[in-house]
């Protein structure tokens, strides 16, 4: 089985992702990130998907991105919006998947890999700019010519296969291939029992898919909503 690192947040769509690695024949090292997201609960889901969903190995670094704030995901003092916005929300943690996607491609070199796995979709997204595929495919340029697996002549890949699928389109894969929905927290505002606030824009998002899915939604709320 050809080893590939798999970018695990705890949500819907990382969930997904890692069953289709998985899925595929790859032997799934998985990643997550703690970088001082205010729904840190996502991080004991992504330990449990990890171990449902058969992951060789599962890891969390710790990043200082919460030093720096600049995003309501890991400043207090920025709500995070309960109403549709427009333009590049203030959920937005700036270079965030860059970050984690460079952090993946180290550990799949020193894995011997060539694969990694990411969960970003440019059909039911937030407006992020690092979610685009132009993004990933010059980050996937960049991996080829900045590692030495890269240049020594291996081809180093950035999976996104949920890219062009709508929210209801990847519950139904995920569905097909085993995902415990109930095991995600996608709330940015999750409690630390990982209850949903039931009002941001990934909730929305994410009721709406299973709408869509004809789906019931195993997602938990907070009392009241």
């Amino acid at each position: 089985m050809k080893p590939a690192v798999i970018l695990l947040s705890g949500g819907l769509d990382s969930a997904t992702v890692l069953a289709i690695a998985r899925d595929a024949g790859y032997a799934c090292h998985t990643l997550s990130l703690d970088y001082g997201q205010r729904h840190n609960a996502e991080l004991a889901a992504a330990a449990r998907l990890a171990t449902s969903l058969g992951a060789v190995e599962h890891r969390v670094l710790r990043l200082g991105l919460g030093d720096f704030g600049g995003s309501a995901l890991t400043d207090a003092s920025i709500a995070v919006p309960e109403t549709p916005t427009t333009g590049i929300p203030v959920t937005y943690v700036p270079a965030r998947n860059t970050v984690m996607l460079s952090l993946a491609l180290a550990w799949t070199e020193v894995l011997g890999g060539r694969d990694i796995f990411i969960g970003v979709n440019a059909v039911d997204y937030s407006g992020y700019p690092d979610c685009r595929p132009e993004f990933i495919a010059a980050f996937e340029h960049m991996a080829n010519l900045a590692t030495r697996a890269g240049v020594e002549g291996a081809q180093l890949r950035v999976h996104a296969p949920l890219q062009y699928l709508s929210k209801a389109d990847i519950i139904q894969r995920g569905i097909a291939l085993g995902v415990d929905y109930a095991q995600t927290v996608s709330c940015y505002q999750a409690d630390l029992d990982g209850r949903a606030c039931g009002r941001c824009d990934a909730c929305r998002l994410r009721r709406e898919g299973f709408r869509a899915a004809g789906i019931p939604d195993p997602t938990r709320y907070a009392a009241g909503d």
